[in-house]
């Protein structure tokens, strides 16, 4: 019997940055569930009164929940972005390898400006709840 045909491994491949966008988007997949845990969170601490929206405002207050929230607003723009360019995808347009690139550059400048305004509308909202804000 002939020997089967290996699969192409990773080193076959050239590096190009269409490849670590498809990553990053599985990975902000997860990381935007995470996030989305904890919006839930959240959402329950709201509703259960107000002594347990004080703490968890008290430790969303924190610094470090503070990076992790931008980093879901990051991960949550990103993979928005990317799911849209996957969907124009499964239309059958876009899968030239020039219209991939361009789109890529798109999809993270897209990302980049909605993940600004999603952290600048947070910063603000934020400041509203906590009374330190405009």
């Amino acid at each position: 019997m002939p020997p089967r045909p290996l699969s192409p491994h990773l080193g076959v491949y050239k590096f190009m940055y269409t490849m670590s966008l498809s990553i990053l988007h599985r990975l902000t997949g997860v990381a935007a569930s995470f996030g989305f845990l904890l919006f839930v969170w959240w959402l329950m601490a709201l509703a259960g009164g107000h002594d347990s929206y004080v703490r968890a405002m008290r430790l969303l207050d924190s610094p470090v929940a503070k990076l992790l929230l931008a980093g879901f607003a990051v991960s949550f723009a990103y993979h928005f972005c990317n799911g849209i360019r996957h969907l124009v995808w499964d239309t059958g347009r876009g899968l030239e390898r020039a219209q991939a690139r361009r789109s890529g550059a798109v999809v993270v400048a897209g990302a980049v400006m909605l993940s600004v305004l999603l952290i600048w509308l947070g910063c603000r909202a934020f400041g509203q709840m906590t009374g330190t804000g405009t």
